[in-house]
């Protein structure tokens, strides 16, 4: 088995990686649920790498996001269920049929992205796939039955909490403005502050959460997306502690032997530094 730039080449290397007698064994035990985070923690390398603009790193890590993709179809076509090509066909076709702008007839290219039409194309996608799960003999509300049941449960719970709001926002279940929802997070901040007053630990979870739920619809509200303001503020911290480590070092000490002054004294340096 020779390196390959043709995608035939991992498809065969995964079969080979899952064939039950001279497969690599971990492999073999997999199943999607246990390959999952995995997928998940190979996209977050991948906007690492976009983050740090490192290119040689970001192929790298598409090359492991693909795998992903190759992966869960293998597991899937032996299971008899769909394969990698079938992947490939209903992105292309979602692509094309989301962009009759681009991919259309004469007509459709000249007239553009008429209003109303991403609604009525999604909308078609919507009908095929119930169509598509009840031919199959499942329940056609795969995402369940709720407005809000198709986002999905496994984001970030951050983006989750932006997603519901934004959808729950398109039927006018929203504050009207920004400034009220500061309001709101002061009421939450309250509620907070009583149930750790009562040592209530279900209490204090459940404010804090709703606090944080607050927090991210006023970002939302001021056009601000909470995971990244959040990465933001995360580099930052971890900049300037790491500022603190090396002052630290370059005197003669370490994290381990400053006291929490001497540390405070040098944080302040960094802030002032950048």
């Amino acid at each position: 088995m020779k390196p390959s730039k043709d995608i035939s080449r991992l498809i065969e290397i995964m079969a080979a990686l899952r064939a039950p007698k001279t497969g690599c064994p971990w492999d073999i035990e997999q199943d999607f649920s246990t390959i999952a985070p995995y997928t998940i923690e190979e996209a977050y390398e991948v906007a690492d790498a976009i983050a740090r603009g490192d290119l040689d790193d970001l192929r790298d890590e598409l090359g492991d996001l693909l795998l992903q993709v190759v992966y869960h179809a293998r597991m899937a076509e032996e299971a008899g269920e769909f394969a990698f090509g079938d992947v490939v066909q209903a992105i292309t076709t979602k692509m094309i049929r989301r962009h009759p702008h681009v991919f259309g007839d004469e007509q459709a290219r000249s007239a553009g992205m008429a209003k109303g039409m991403w609604e009525k194309i999604k909308a078609q996608e919507k009908a095929e796939k119930r169509s598509a799960r009840l031919a199959r003999g499942l329940d056609p509300e795969d995402n369940g039955k709720g407005f809000l049941d198709s986002v999905p449960v496994a984001l970030p719970a951050l983006t989750r909490a932006l997603k519901l709001q934004e959808k729950a926002a398109r039927v006018g279940f929203d504050w009207s403005e920004a400034a009220p929802i500061l309001d709101k997070i002061e009421e939450e901040i309250r509620e907070l502050r009583e149930a750790l007053a009562k040592g209530q630990t279900a209490g204090i979870k459940d404010e804090f959460g709703d606090m944080l739920f607050a927090v991210v619809n006023l970002g939302r509200h001021l056009k601000l997306d909470s995971e990244a303001a959040l990465s933001g503020t995360n580099e930052k911290f971890r900049s300037r502690f790491h500022y603190v480590e090396q002052a630290l070092e370059k005197s003669g000490s370490s994290l381990e032997k400053a006291d929490l002054d001497e540390m405070e004294a040098l944080w302040q340096e960094a802030k002032s530094a950048k």
